[in-house]
């Protein structure tokens, strides 16, 4: 499969919780922080409901 990288570009305050634990569980803390992924239907449904937070690019 091939890899994603998710950069946190927005914040997360004034979010709901279960965006912010979402964000969190992507491995990502801190606002431009990155991680790598397996592109796999797990890890793409998170992206998904914090799209808007997130920015993600192929690799």
């Amino acid at each position: 499969m091939a890899q994603i990288q998710v950069k946190l570009v927005r914040s997360v305050i004034d979010r709901p919780e279960r965006q912010k634990r979402t964000v969190k569980s992507l491995g990502l803390g801190k606002m431009n922080s990155t991680a790598e992924h397996e592109s796999n239907p797990a890890i793409l449904g998170m992206v998904k409901s914090v799209q808007h937070l997130v920015q993600v690019t192929e690799l």
